[in-house]
């Protein structure tokens, strides 16, 4: 029987990735202000989620909208002015919510492996 295209393993870890993608860009804008450029840098040199930078942008500008993240237009003595980024208050908060249901997912689905390794 063959797969339904749905179910194939590359599209369940695309899907995935894109859904961690907002996670970890908020961890990585915990370290400091920071630069959309400079955000998906540090993003593309994990070996997972594999991201490209054009797919940073509109989460930034969503994490904005949210009021999760601040953005301040500064000018850059190696090109044009850089829009930097900075977690909000509220931005911190739900970073620390969003780790917290993280972990406890993923020690979850630890212990359930553990259950079913072969």
């Amino acid at each position: 029987m063959k797969p339904r295209k749905d179910l194939r393993p590359e599209k369940w870890t695309t899907q995935l990735r894109k859904g961690v993608l907002e996670l970890c860009v908020l961890n990585v804008i915990a370290t400091g202000r920071l630069y959309g450029y400079e955000i998906a840098k540090r993003l593309s040199a994990l070996s997972e989620p594999t991201v490209r930078e054009g797919t940073v942008y509109p989460i930034l500008s969503r994490l904005k909208q949210e009021g999760l993240l601040e953005a301040t237009i500064e000018a850059s003595s190696e090109g044009p002015p850089r829009k930097y980024f900075a977690l909000t208050a509220h931005g911190r908060r739900r970073l620390r919510h969003m780790n917290a249901a993280w972990d406890l997912l993923d020690d979850n689905l630890k212990t359930l492996r553990r259950r079913t390794a072969p």
